[in-house]
């Protein structure tokens, strides 16, 4: 486990992207009238050197017109284009055949006359077939499986999530504590979502990165007794309102379905939390494991562990306050 996080510390910081929300490849195509689209996309770069040239895959009865208007930066190429569609695309594939090590791409189809479809995309099913009328349930089961994938492709909300079950370190009181955390992100990811309230981003990732920093700090001072220790469903909830507002940022890459939102915004909860409980299990696990192959291992293992977790966190601080 040492290593692991010794490892993962480096990693981190060697690669910062890896520290920003999930941002997959972004599609969208959006009808205009009987016959033409607007396409647009979002192609995040983990390089100066990848690809640029990737382009949405579509429908054999659709075609570009003129070309594509492309912005390109450091980290992403953002594309757009005039599209021209012989009659309904129901039953068309749209896909990105270019996902081979980019991870995922979630695709959002808008006819005019039905709602809003989402599909996620992967590598090792790069095109989705667009529906003529789209079930709930492809909605329920998309964002599931996208909120999982939040969590666990999110770096800086996993290692909030590590911090807090070393930090408190029995089942219980850890699954109350992350309870908690998903209630209070939970309120402040709607509230963001349906226009309530909102917050800058970049003051929020430093504030997020701010709170790993706090953790480790707290893991560092050992059984020393803190608020932290005495009420770890307090402080969990209250930075889960901070954390809330980065899981915003994150569905604003992504978007919603109109008709949908509620919908969506539950399974994308419930898939945030499925994957914070697959953490939290290896997480103390891992410590069992610690307990029973050597006595009073614990107390250093925590410490080097909160050490690779501070630094990580205040390299994150750093990079967002002057980045």
């Amino acid at each position: 486990m040492i290593r692991w996080l010794l490892a993962l510390a480096v990693l981190l910081i060697a690669n910062p992207a890896l520290a920003d929300e999930l941002r997959p490849v972004s599609i969208q195509l959006e009808q205009v009238d009987e016959a033409r689209w607007n396409l647009g996309w979002r192609q995040p770069l983990a390089s100066p050197q990848a690809d640029r040239t990737a382009r949405p895959d579509l429908p054999e009865t659709c075609e570009v017109s003129g070309e594509p208007v492309l912005d390109n930066s450091a980290l992403a190429v953002v594309g757009r284009a005039q599209v021209t569609c012989e009659g309904d695309i129901a039953g068309s594939r749209i896909g990105w055949p270019a996902l081979f090590g980019q991870g995922d791409a979630i695709l959002r189809v808008a006819p005019l006359d039905r709602p809003v479809q989402v599909y996620r995309l992967t590598a090792q099913e790069p095109y989705a077939e667009v529906e003529a009328r789209p079930s709930r349930m492809q909605v329920w089961r998309g964002y599931f499986v996208i909120g999982v994938e939040h969590i666990l492709a999110g770096w800086d909300h996993l290692l909030f999530v590590i911090a807090l079950v070393l930090l408190v370190g029995r089942t219980w009181p850890v699954v109350k504590a992350a309870t908690a955390f998903t209630v209070a992100h939970s309120i402040t990811l709607a509230a963001t979502t349906l226009g309530v309230t909102g917050l800058p981003q970049r003051p929020v990732e430093a504030l997020i990165a701010l709170s790993i920093v706090f953790l480790a700090v707290e893991i560092a001072r050992g059984t020393k007794d803190t608020i932290t220790r005495r009420l770890p469903c307090l402080v969990a909830f209250a930075f889960g309102l901070l954390h809330g507002f980065g899981f915003a940022g994150a569905l604003r890459e992504i978007g919603l379905p109109e008709g949908e939102v509620p919908a969506a915004l539950v399974s994308f909860n419930l898939g945030v939390e499925a994957g914070q409980l697959l953490v939290i299990a290896a997480v103390l696990a891992a410590l069992s494991v610690i307990r029973r192959v050597r006595a009073g291992a614990e107390a250093p293992a925590l410490r080097i562990a909160s050490y690779a977790i501070g630094i990580t966190g205040a390299y994150w601080l750093v990079d967002r306050v002057i980045g």
